[in-house]
């Protein structure tokens, strides 16, 4: 077969691509249920429940979905997480069809999807509904898209091509703003090759405004509303997110993707960048680079914003390593190397995927010298933050209605829930229902714009703070119950759910000095 000029493309290596798949999805079903749903998850079911042209902290796409299949599905932690799932299975055909175009045979596409499935990020980013599973899905479609683009000659059919490369950049900005990086690399890689010929016809042009057409929802929500998302961005990088320089943020990138993996990929970006054979592809090494640059530059991002550019050099080393390796026609060399790879992740599994009970995780990391992390400015308790989210949200829920209980029921109907952050909020809303809690009026991100829910609260039930802070507030603090758990971040533990009467200021004078998009 022959879809480029003058070029056969090999066939698709179907059996080792679904098998890589098949693994992948099997690790992730059997983690499925274990722990609980990740404070995400749940402001995301929050979102779902207010459809919008955008929200404080994220495009809509991810969520307007989440409405749409939890409308059929359900919300169950099952129903949830299948559809990140399916999009972290369909990365591996991706980045396979990948090294396909790029030249690769078998042994390429083979090694390029178990590098994939592999990939410690990725694994991580797909056992829970964000809009990071989408993210990486859309990157590693665009950039299949751009190498069919790369291995034509304009004039051949390639209108076709650019005008889904402009739906799927459009589709990406709508789920996450960061695809603004892959478009800024897109354009870099175009300009800086051969292949700025194509700057010279329509296509790439008309690409990019059905982009932007399909960005300008949320571009005009955005300005509606006064740019909620660009203050979310300035306060979460100066006071959120920890800094990494450029040590701390390389050291992590070689984590993120297996350091048995890191010769392959560092191969596939030499390939793109400086072989002759890669010469064609420059343009997909460069939307890496530019990404890169972007990262670093900034400071302050968080070096997994970077994992979604890393497809196009996970199949290029597939193909730098089948040239490598498979000289002699064998592929031992290559099952000995992904067979490494399998087994290094293996190793590594249990700090991205919830294999393990808690006692069993802590005595792993314990045995293997892995102490828990955060990329945020918070204390970490005894989990890594991304494992002790997943757990105290049903008990906090059960605290707080403990106290709502406790309350006359004449006072009920005049009595609101208050949190300090979206977690929280989405807890109460999430599993307070069936408890008789009503919505939570929380000023953090999203729940900001939701206002007081349609409340006019007398007396509040509030998470957290002290005595003090609320007596400036109200006329009579009294302490109902205290929520700890033993797995939580630091932070959430140990709080009290105050019961405060007598507003001293008017509710609605009080609440916008409380907004905190972070």
């Amino acid at each position: 077969m022959t879809d480029s000029p003058g070029r056969p493309l090999a066939k698709v290596a179907w059996n080792l691509v679904a098998f890589a798949a098949c693994v992948r999805a099997a690790a992730e079903l059997a983690a499925i249920m274990s722990y609980g749903y990740f404070r995400d998850e749940l402001y995301y079911l929050a979102c779902a429940d207010h459809p919008a042209a955008g929200y404080v902290d994220q495009p809509p796409l991810s969520i307007l979905f989440l409405s749409a299949w939890k409308a059929v599905f359900g919300d169950s932690l099952v129903a949830l997480r299948i559809p990140p799932l399916l999009l972290g299975a369909s990365v591996i055909v991706l980045i396979a069809l990948l090294a396909r175009r790029l030249g690769g045979g078998r042994v390429a596409q083979g090694l390029a999807a178990c590098a994939a499935a592999c990939a410690p990020i990725w694994l991580g980013m797909s056992r829970y509904y964000s809009m990071n599973s989408f993210d990486i899905f859309f990157w590693a479609l665009a950039a299949l898209l751009l190498a069919e683009i790369l291995d034509l000659d304009p004039g051949r059919g390639a209108m076709r091509l650019w005008l889904l490369l402009g739906v799927v950049l459009g589709l990406g900005l709508e789920n996450k703003i960061s695809v603004l990086w892959l478009g800024f690399g897109l354009f870099a890689g175009l300009v800086l090759t051969p292949a700025r010929y194509w700057l010279k016809t329509s296509e790439p042009w008309l690409a990019g405004g059905i982009a932007g057409l399909l960005f300008l929802p949320h571009v005009l929500w955005q300005a509606a509303n006064g740019w909620p998302t660009l203050e979310f961005m300035r306060n979460a990088t100066q006071g959120k997110y920890k800094a990494f320089p450029l040590p701390s943020f390389l050291k992590e990138e070689l984590l993120h993707f297996n350091l048995v993996a890191a010769p392959l990929w560092i191969a596939g970006l030499v390939w793109l960048l400086a072989s002759r054979d890669g010469r064609r592809f420059r343009a997909l090494g460069l939307v890496w680079a530019a990404t890169f640059a972007i990262l670093v530059v900034n400071g302050n991002a968080k070096p997994e914003y970077l994992s979604p550019a890393f497809a196009p050099l996970l199949a290029a080393g597939g193909v730098a390593f089948e040239r490598l390796l498979h000289r002699g026609r064998s592929v031992w060399p290559a099952g000995v190397y992904a067979g490494a790879l399998v087994l290094n992740t293996a190793l590594v599994a249990p700090f991205v995927l919830p294999l393990l009970s808690v006692p069993r995780y802590l005595a792993y990391a314990k045995a293997l010298g892995v102490k828990p992390s955060t990329s945020e400015k918070k204390e970490i308790g005894p989990l890594p933050q991304h494992y002790a989210d997943m757990f105290g949200w049903p008990e906090m829920a059960e605290t707080i209605a403990s106290v709502w209980r406790t309350l006359p029921e004449a006072d009920r109907a005049k009595t609101a829930v208050y949190v300090t952050n979206y977690g929280e909020a989405a807890a109460v809303d999430f599993f307070g229902k069936k408890l008789g809690l009503p919505p939570a009026i929380c000023p953090h991100n999203n729940y900001f714009l939701w206002g007081a829910r349609g409340q006019r609260p007398e007396i509040f039930l509030v998470f957290g703070g002290a005595r003090e802070g609320h007596a400036r507030v109200f006329e009579s603090v009294e302490p109902g119950a205290v929520f700890t758990h033993p797995w939580v971040m630091p932070y959430e533990s140990g709080r009290t759910v105050w019961v405060c009467r007598g507003l001293k200021i008017p509710f609605d004078q009080i609440w916008p000095g409380e907004k905190n998009f972070s």
